[in-house]
């Protein structure tokens, strides 16, 4: 091999990728990993860039500071949990809603990241439980809305607006997932579960 195709090569495996080729999936498990071990309040956009192996121009063409980092974070985590919850082999549409419900409620609960917000750094939560919807709620919503009209149109779900019958229903789980370790231990957690499925069941009964 000539010296100059070895120089070739050697450049072009030290040569930055370029920005649109760099994942957006590597950021945010960079974000995840910092966000569990030193916290939100104490991480830094420079933080995220080099535990990413990125520019801090590459993150900063994506999210403007760490709370948008983590709140695409967060909608990434609660989209795959809200994918693998609801599934469609239950025996009707008011199961199928109230399983999957109650499923995110007991992720959420436990959740990594979830906690460890809460731990160290819970006004960031606070936007989004009193003054605006956040992406996760919005998708939330459209899910359960689409599952009530299935059980109404199958006749496993009364009658009523699914609009306010989800908004309801995300009111009551978002209880539970955020307030539910207040109100028992880790091992009890099971018992919360339960009683927002009999909950929701009842609620949503013809």
């Amino acid at each position: 091999m000539s010296q100059r195709s070895s120089e070739t090569e050697q450049e072009t495996s030290t040569r930055p990728t370029p920005a649109n080729a760099i994942g957006e999936e590597r950021i945010l498990d960079a974000a995840y990993e910092l966000l569990l071990a030193i916290g939100m309040r104490r991480m830094t956009m420079a933080d995220i860039a080099r535990h990413a192996e990125v520019s801090r121009a590459t993150l900063y063409r994506r999210w403007p500071n760490v709370q948008a980092v983590v709140a695409a974070l967060m909608t990434r985590e609660w989209t795959i949990a809200l994918v693998s919850a609801f599934q469609p082999d239950a025996v009707d549409g008011r199961a199928r809603l109230v399983e999957g419900v109650v499923e995110v409620v007991a992720k959420t609960r436990v959740h990594p990241l979830m906690r460890k917000i809460i731990e160290l750094d819970p006004e960031f939560l606070t936007p989004y439980l009193l003054e605006r919807r956040g992406s996760s709620t919005v998708a939330h919503l459209a899910l359960v809305e689409e599952g009530l009209r299935q059980g109404q149109a199958d006749g496993s779900i009364r009658a009523g607006d699914p609009v306010w019958l989800a908004r309801q229903i995300i009111l009551v789980s978002l209880a539970s997932a955020v307030s539910g370790p207040v109100m028992a231990e880790k091992d009890e957690y099971p018992k919360l579960d339960e009683e927002l499925r009999v909950m929701l069941t009842r609620y949503l009964m013809p």
